[in-house]
């Protein structure tokens, strides 16, 4: 194999950039691209009318801010909650947090979520003839009731197995297992098992 030397200036030409403009070399290349650049900068800085009165006039939404702790686990992260017209819209780190200081993992980033949500279930459902339809209150405990009576009457207590989640908070953990206790059985399990 024999190595050939080729000029820079045979390379250019056989270029990419050079078949689509032969007069085009990189040394004219970059000075265009950094004259385009530059008049874009400027024109940037140009101030507008319209643009300063659109800015002028768009104040930032006033939201109360309340320093909280996440409930998805034992650590007690905090964050602050954003609230407007009493709707949590937004969350901030709280860097200041002695646990946390301002990170927070997947289920505390997502907290919100749990809260104000479009696919939030904000009363019972039940699916008849392949379709969902919303129930009363009263209707949906009557009806669970009655099939875990009946599972219970079966199957004896250990025919069901309580599973809850770490997207749910110490508390309502607590609450889970206590009921699986008064239902008569140690059939608890939690994904994170901590």
């Amino acid at each position: 194999m024999t190595l050939r030397r080729v000029r820079v200036s045979e390379t250019l030409r056989t270029s990419p950039v050079a078949t689509l403009n032969p007069l085009m070399d990189r040394r004219k290349f970059l000075k265009s691209a950094g004259v385009g650049l530059g008049v874009g900068a400027a024109g940037s800085l140009v101030s507008s009318p319209i643009f300063r009165e659109a800015s002028a006039k768009a104040e930032p939404p006033k939201l109360e801010q309340y320093k909280t702790i996440c409930t998805n686990c034992a650590v007690g992260c905090g964050f602050i909650a954003e609230v407007k017209d009493g709707v949590w819209v937004s969350q901030e780190p709280w860097f200041e947090h002695p646990i946390n200081q301002g990170s927070l993992c997947a289920k505390g980033a997502a907290a919100r979520s749990k809260v104000v949500s479009e696919k939030r279930l904000r009363y019972p459902m039940k699916l008849v003839g392949g379709k969902w339809q919303r129930i009363s209150w009263d209707q949906g405990m009557s009806e669970i009731t009655a099939k875990l009576q009946d599972v219970r009457k079966k199957h004896g207590p250990d025919a069901l197995h309580f599973n809850f989640s770490a997207h749910q908070s110490n508390e309502n953990g607590f609450a889970v297992r206590k009921w699986a206790a008064m239902w008569g059985t140690n059939n608890v399990d939690f994904q994170a098992r901590i």
